[in-house]
């Protein structure tokens, strides 16, 4: 099980512009002169493999590198719209479709359902999606269908919208089960944090304050007319997103790719520790490497600060590698279960106690749906419990190895109380040692409060994430 959703890295920018039946021009041009046809059968294909249990990162591997920006974006638009789309599709064809044909017919409808916001003028969406149909031998025999479908939506469009909204897994685009749970668990957000999963996020950058500041890259920014704005302590948001490469300093470490609620993850673990002395710490799900980093980059060169990053995974591993040797920062890497310590902390570690761990544990996601939108169509409700067995596995099995006095910050990308609150009020009551101190709790995303109604920052730019800092008292 992976901490984090794998396409959280890199967003690209998405599809805002009508335009002809050839692909829009995203990323320096890339895609450029695609027919949409072409476009609307590999989203198809994704879609189809999505809903069969793959994930999205895996799926657009697939996709050629060329095409892959813009297929990207039409199918996180697609992904946001799916529930509408699926419920229109019932009214049209009762009898659910072969999958080819309905992932091409839902694409469709999903890309059509609102005009104000499609990428196309849905008569070229109808035109490329028959098109797109002809040339498959998968969906070939459904041409006629799909055309007569897309046709009819196309005359009784208000009608057809107006009835399938009535259904609220329709009118959320989320499953039922995942509105129930965000209705119980934050009865004053729920349909906030379900508007904020449907718009797409904001790309936010991270400083390494080792070589620049947020204010001074600011300006390198707009000395090359990229608009941005600055973002707590060590972030700018960027108003549109950009390609890395075309960062200034991205390839020499100067700023990494980082939502700014991951962000708050370095300064409240170190926060009030004595970095004059050497610190042991341990980042126990760390790929792909984006919070390691910020614990060295914010602790600076002078702290003795001694990390060891674990991962699963020995891929996830060299990832971690690649992050910080691109950023000149120097960690222990391990390929490692961090619920297994007896395999690697004597070995690897001296079996010395740590003096902070980072417990980023594997989750949901939740609360990244606005980056990820398929992670809301790929999880179940059993996997809550599950994930919340391994969360507590995890939380008692790296607790014995922090020395007393010392801190772990436990944190999910998740909004479901299950994997947060619950989780930390559960290891309270089974942990006299331990101790909560002032955390953010529940990050709800594009808000400026948490679940509480606690302003955490004001300008609401994050993900949805939990943190609780627990420190360990002494014998």
């Amino acid at each position: 099980m992976t901490k984090e959703h794998p396409m959280k890295n890199g967003p690209a920018p998405e599809a805002s512009r009508k335009r002809s039946n050839t692909a829009p021009a995203k990323l320096g041009g890339a895609g450029q002169g695609v027919a949409l046809s072409h476009q609307l059968q590999a989203v198809a294909r994704a879609l189809q493999d999505i809903r069969a249990g793959r994930s999205g990162s895996v799926v657009m591997e697939g996709v050629p590198a060329s095409q892959r920006p813009g297929v990207q974006a039409l199918l996180f638009q697609v992904l946001r719209h799916l529930g509408l789309a699926e419920a229109v599709r019932q009214q049209l064809a009762p009898r659910k479709p072969a999958p080819a044909a309905d992932a091409l017919l839902c694409t469709a409808l999903a890309l059509a359902c609102e005009p104000g916001n499609a990428p196309y003028e849905p008569f070229t969406l109808v035109n490329q999606a028959v098109e797109a149909a002809k040339a498959s031998s998968a969906t070939r025999p459904q041409a006629a269908f799909i055309n007569a479908c897309l046709r009819r939506f196309l005359r009784e469009h208000d009608g057809l919208l107006d009835a399938a909204r009535l259904d609220e897994q329709a009118l959320w685009n989320h499953p039922l089960w995942w509105i129930r749970r965000l209705r119980q668990d934050h009865p004053a957000h729920w349909q906030a944090i379900l508007q904020a999963n449907n718009r797409q996020a904001p790309m936010v950058l991270r400083v390494n304050k080792q070589k620049s500041t947020p204010a001074l890259y600011q300006q390198a920014l707009s000395a090359i007319n990229i608009e941005s704005s600055l973002l707590g302590d060590d972030g700018v948001l960027l108003h549109r997103a950009r390609p890395v490469h075309e960062l200034p300093g991205f390839t020499d470490g100067v700023v990494s790719v980082q939502d700014a609620a991951a962000q708050q993850a370095a300064p409240l673990l170190l926060q009030g520790l004595d970095r004059g002395r050497p610190l042991r710490v341990l980042d126990a799900c760390a790929a792909p490497g984006g919070k390691t980093a910020h614990l060295l980059e914010w602790a600076g060169p002078q702290a003795a600060l001694q990390v060891t990053a674990l991962d699963v995974d020995p891929q996830r591993c060299e990832r971690i590698r690649d992050t910080l040797a691109r950023l000149q920062l120097q960690a222990q890497v391990l390929a490692a279960d961090a619920g297994r310590p007896q395999d690697w902390w004597q070995q690897h570690c001296g079996g010395e106690p740590f003096d902070a761990i980072l417990l980023d544990a594997p989750c949901t996601a939740s609360g990244i749906v606005r980056r990820h939108p398929d992670v809301r169509w790929l999880r179940r409700e059993s996997d809550v419990a599950q994930l919340a067995r391994i969360q507590a596995h995890l939380l008692a099995t790296l607790w014995p190895l922090l020395r007393p006095g010392g801190r772990l910050l436990y944190c999910t990308c998740s909004v479901f109380r299950a994997e947060g609150d619950v989780q930390v009020q559960a290891f309270l009551a089974n942990n006299t040692d331990a101790r909560l101190m002032p955390s953010p709790g529940h990050l709800l995303p594009g808000m400026g409060s948490n679940g509480k109604g606690v302003p955490d920052n004001l300008s609401g730019e994050h993900d949805g994430f939990f943190y609780a800092l627990l420190q360990k008292l002494p014998a």
